[in-house]
Order: structure tokens, then sequence, then C-alpha cells
């Protein structure tokens, strides 16, 4: 067992971090201290990350053991030399950049190196960049940094050039689905399907295997996708989508916020039913913002793999249409996307993917959601 098991399908990219592990570990050329790790949501950014701070952090043999002190700790994100920079909401702020940076200045207290990681770095506008461009530039003697982002081209080319660029690739769904039942006690069947349903997105695998939530929500939405006839069923199906999505993002956030609003009542010495004295308002107030901003980003989530979902659907209608050979990804849709492709055009689908991703693009760029669905579910129709 090492730190880099978790990292399905990922071979090349787990050669060339233990090569620079080993190299920090022995003083010899192939180490760099800035490092850009990119690839496909769901390919494993953050986990080729940690792994790569717990292999320069390793005292064991071989590099990256899994069972030294420093592995474990890493690993269970308890290390004092290593920091991770991750938001709930849609931009990392100034602020936490900039204590980031404060931090790195730091010799390490008990490992080898100071690690600072920075997940979804594209979430950093570019005057949050501009505060970390430095301390990438020249960072101390015994500083990593580790930024992680779909595509090179989501940070500034400042940023990009002083990095060591990283590539992970997207993982075969047999890969994913060995990962889910070694790891995750999956059946083997169910993982491959919520693998390939998935696209190999680790997570969202795990999700659909493990929650039936989840998969409901997909294959509602498929459904939805499946019977626009009129401009009246697309406009029904844009909002039952964005209503779905909604559910999800308050199903996943409301434990949270009410856990913290508790925890913030025990630190100000408040008792769970006592009124909130004016004094102390702010602190709610400044809570509540937050989670307005957790709120946005999951529903943004949400709807985005929404719309990947019906990407891969027009995608396999593509397969059938040229008889391409390729396995389908929505192998439980197999009836529906037959259906679909003998009563629409190669063409017309191709200009529904096209609606798809710029819809994706649009409410990515702050365009409300119910406008862009709704137009691309106009494409729909058949």
């Amino acid at each position: 067992m090492t730190v880099f098991d978790d990292l399905a399908g990922q071979e090349a990219a787990i050669e060339v971090l233990t090569r620079a592990a080993t190299a920090a570990r022995t003083g010899s050329a192939g180490m760099t201290h800035s490092w850009l790790i990119t690839g496909p949501p769901g390919s494993g950014r953050s986990t080729a990350a940690k792994a790569f701070a717990a292999a320069l952090q390793c005292t064991g043999e071989p590099v990256g053991c899994g069972e030294c002190s420093g592995c474990r700790t890493v690993m269970s994100d308890s290390h004092p030399d290593v920091e991770i920079l991750a938001t709930e909401a849609t931009t990392i702020t100034v602020a936490s950049v900039r204590e980031l940076v404060s931090h790195a200045q730091s010799t390490p207290t008990v490992g080898a190196w100071r690690v600072m990681i920075i997940k979804e770095a594209d979430r950093m506008v570019e005057r949050t960049t501009n505060v970390l461009l430095k301390a990438i530039e020249e960072p101390p003697p015994r500083t990593v940094w580790i930024l992680c982002t779909p595509s090179p081209r989501d940070v500034l080319t400042t940023i990009r050039s002083r990095c060591r660029g990283l590539n992970l690739v997207i993982p075969a769904a047999e890969k994913v689905a060995d990962l889910l039942v070694r790891r995750d006690g999956i059946d083997p069947d169910a993982a491959l399907i919520a693998a390939k349903a998935a696209q190999s997105h680790v997570g969202a695998a795990k999700a659909l295997a493990r929650d039936p939530g989840a998969g409901e929500r997909r294959r509602e939405n498929l459904r939805g996708a499946y019977g626009i006839r009129t401009a009246g069923h697309a406009a029904l199906a844009a909002q039952a989508l964005i209503d779905r999505s909604k559910v999800q993002a308050e199903a996943e956030g409301e434990n949270r916020a009410d856990r913290e609003i508790a925890e913030l009542r025990r630190t100000l010495g408040l008792a769970p039913d006592e009124t909130i004295p004016p004094a102390m308002r702010s602190h709610f107030k400044q809570l509540e913002s937050e989670h307005k901003k957790r709120e946005t980003r999951r529903i943004r989530d949400a709807h985005d793999r929404a719309l990947i979902d019906l990407l891969s659907l027009y995608r396999d209608v593509l397969v059938v249409q040229l008889e391409a050979g390729t396995d389908l990804v929505n192998v439980d849709f197999e009836k529906e996307i037959e259906d679909i492709a003998g009563s629409i055009t190669a063409d017309k689908t191709i200009a529904i993917m096209d609606e798809i991703s710029l819809a994706r693009e649009r409410i990515g760029a702050n365009v409300a959601p119910q406008l862009a669905i709704e137009a691309m579910m106009m494409v729909m129709r058949r």
C-alpha cells in the first residue's frame, strides 16, 4: 500500500511524482518547488496533490510508503507542515491567499518540507493570483507550492510559466470501478455501472453507487430530456432540473449549517434557545453570508453535474448514429438512446451537444441558470 493507491489510472503521473519526491529526499536534480496539477473533473487532482505532499514528508521505504508517520499524518490532514486551501464559495478570497503566503515563509516544524496546496486554483481572480505570484516565483528553500486546476489556461500565464505542469488523464471506467470496490467495498457490478455513468469521475461514481438519491436525480434528468417534444415540455424539463439541483444543494448543506450555528453559539457562550445579543449579531450575519456563498457554489456544481449527464446522453446518441462501436456511457438508457438516435440527425445531435456546453459556460459566467437551461432545452425538442 502506498499514498498513490487512490489515484486510479494515473500511472504516468504517479511515476513523475515518485521521481520528484525521491529527488527531494536525496537532494538530486529533478525536484521542483512549484507545481500545477491539471486534469478533468474527477481525475484526482486533489488526491494527487495530497499524495505528493505525503511522499515529500515520507521517511519510509519506498518513497510514499503510506505506513510511516509522515505519510499517515498528511493523508489524515493532520500534518503541521502541509496546508490545504480550498473554498466552498465561488471564489478564493485575497485574505485567505495572503494568509497562506505568510505561512509559506515559515520553516518546516516536523517534516522535511512546507507544502502549500491550493485546490481549484481557477477560482482565484486576477488580483488574488497576483498576491501569490512572487511566493511561487521565489519560494523559501524548503517550501513547495502545488496548485490544482482543470486546465493550464485557468490560471494566469505568469503563474503557469513558473510552475511545473502535470496533467492527469481521464481514467478508464474499469480502473475507477476497481478503486470503488477496493477502497469503498462497493459491489463490482454496481461500481462499474456507476463508473461508466459518471464518465470516470471518481467522486460522482461513488455518489451514484452509494446514494440512491443521486442515481434517481440523474435518471430523472435524462428522462426529462428524452421527453421533450414541445416548447412547453422544454420549459417544464428545465424547471424540474433546476429544482432537483436546489434540493440536492440544500440537502448537502443543511446539516453543516446547523452544526456551524450550534458551534458558534457554544463558542460565544449562548444557550441553544437564547436570544442573540445585538453585540454578537455580526458574527451570525457573517456566518449566514458564508452559508449563502457555499449554497450558490453547491447549486452551480449541481447544475453542472446535471448538464454533464445530459452531454453524455447525447454523446451516446451520436455513437449510435455514427455506428462508432464504442461502449455507451448510459447503458441503463439504451432504449431511449436508440429512440432519440432514430428521430434526429447526427447534425442535430452535435448542435444539442454544443448547446449543452454553451449552457455550462453561461452558468459559469453568472448567467441566470433558468435562462441558460431553458434555452438549451428548447434545442432538444424533437
